[in-house]
């Protein structure tokens, strides 16, 4: 018997960090914000979901699975995103003379990510990203704008579907046409950024985002002056650093906004209280670090933080400082009895020289004050994980069957992600896929003989490859 018809591809998205950060929204279900945000995109390489979309006129229903678990579709944020989808590939279809109309086929989604859970990361922003890069492609989608659609999964995700430095406009728009995501610098922009978190926690929020935002909006003084007057100011102000190549201006105002945000949820009615202890120590460390570095003539060393509704720090650092920061971090916070270093310092290998003399004086300071007798309790992390700044999604495999010839080939249609990449993709699939999802995928044979390498859905089956749980 002849093996179904099918189309299948895997796509790669990345996590965000926001610098101006997005906190309210004026449309809860398009998704539109209240102001314009700004973010980091990072590394694949440690931080990354990975999305397989297979479509075939044999499934009679469209699954998802995420993390090797079956979800519903019922979900609105998902079916708006491949409502979208499948509204452009119709479009697409009306002018083609293709033969084969693949819009009315079903399509299964499988998505994994390659870090946990735990490190209270929005997965969901690369998750809804790389969902929407590879439902796209295999429907046979090219060009336009995909942040739009990943927006309508999770606002974030819209910045995920580029690299570098994105822009995330809030437009102005009632139907959100013009809240669009752009790149404005590239990866290297400031030279080589390394990025450390520090994972205080990875427990569930008492209060989530969605329910933060709309109690800072309705009840917060704070948040009322950030949304008339200051962060319109401070993205002025931050892409002029930006365009400057301004380093030491930019940490100042990623912090700021950072602080503003969390002002304005400790403003709200009742208070959100997202920070603890060990996230304003890592604050303390921050400052007293940059103090130093400025006294000593060497601004560009300085680094900055940056807190999501949550307690856990992401620390954006050049790459000449990246020793001394870690050490620094080490010795201020170090792991307990029971932890290895190598699982408490994750991602790239990180270097930890010795101090120089005024770091180690600083470091004597923290840990009188962090933990003395009369600090508070509890001043640690759980772990560090150690990244860089990054380029956006990536197709790493696609295939197609057309049980008529019975050979496999490529899809009928090739979006912009993909062109510069095709002529790869036979022989850097494999190897892409061992370094961007980890342990999220293997390369199998099913009893067809049909090779699956990354991709985490069978496409004769239309069922998830076992994907082993990330811990």
């Amino acid at each position: 018997m002849a093996a179904p018809k099918y189309f299948i591809v895997t796509a790669t998205a990345p996590v965000n960090i926001a610098v101006i950060k997005y906190w309210g929204k004026r449309d809860e279900v398009l998704i539109l914000p209240l102001n314009d945000s700004i973010s980091f995109t990072l590394s694949q390489a440690q931080l990354c979901a990975t999305t397989t979309a297979c479509i075939s006129p044999a499934f009679t229903s469209d699954a998802f699975w995420l993390n090797g678990k079956e979800e519903s579709l019922e979900n609105p944020r998902i079916q708006n995103c491949l409502k979208e989808i499948r509204r452009r590939a119709k479009e697409v279809r009306c002018s083609s003379s293709d033969e084969d109309d693949c819009t009315s086929w079903h399509v299964h989604i499988c998505s994994a990510n390659n870090f946990p859970t735990a490190a209270g990361l929005a997965s969901s922003a690369a998750g809804y990203a790389a969902m929407v890069v590879a439902v796209a492609e295999v429907y046979g989608v090219v060009g336009g704008d995909l942040s739009i659609a990943a927006r309508q999964g999770s606002g974030s995700a819209c910045r995920s579907v580029l690299g570098g430095l994105v822009r995330w406009y809030k437009g102005e728009q009632a139907d959100g046409s013009d809240s669009v995501a752009r790149q404005i610098a590239a990866p290297d922009h400031f030279g080589e950024l390394h990025v450390i978190l520090c994972v205080v926690s990875g427990r569930r929020k008492k209060t989530g985002s969605t329910e933060g935002m709309r109690r800072c909006v309705k009840t917060s003084v704070v948040m009322n002056m950030r949304l008339t007057s200051t962060v319109e100011q401070r993205t002025k102000s931050i892409m002029k650093a930006i365009a400057e190549k301004d380093w030491s201006s930019f940490c100042d105002l990623t912090m700021s906004d950072s602080q503003e945000m969390h002002a304005a949820c400790m403003t709200a009615c009742p208070p959100l209280m997202y920070m603890t202890d060990t996230s304003h120590a890592v604050v303390e460390l921050v400052h007293e670090y940059n103090k130093i570095v400025v006294k000593e003539g060497q601004p560009s060393l300085k680094i900055c933080y940056t807190f999501d509704a949550g307690p856990n720090a992401c620390l954006f650092v050049p790459a000449v400082a990246v020793g001394q920061v870690t050490s620094l971090l080490l010795k201020a916070f170090p792991p307990s009895d029971h932890c290895t270093l190598d699982t408490y310092m994750r991602g790239l290998p990180s270097p930890t020289p010795q101090l120089i003399p005024s770091l180690e004086a600083l470091s004597n300071d923290l840990i009188n004050s962090f933990h003395s007798a009369n600090s508070p309790p509890g001043i640690k992390l759980q772990y560090m994980l150690h990244t860089t700044v990054g380029e956006g999604p990536r197709i790493i495999a696609k295939a197609s069957h057309n049980n008529s010839t019975g050979s496999e080939e490529t899809p009928p249609r090739i979006g912009a992600a993909t062109a510069a990449a095709t002529a790869a993709t036979t022989t850097t699939a494999t190897a892409a896929a061992a370094t961007t999802t980890a342990s999220a995928a293997t390369t199998t044979e099913n009893s067809s003989g049909v090779t699956s390498s990354c991709h985490l859905i069978d496409p004769l089956t239309g069922k998830p490859i076992f994907c082993p749980p990330i811990s």
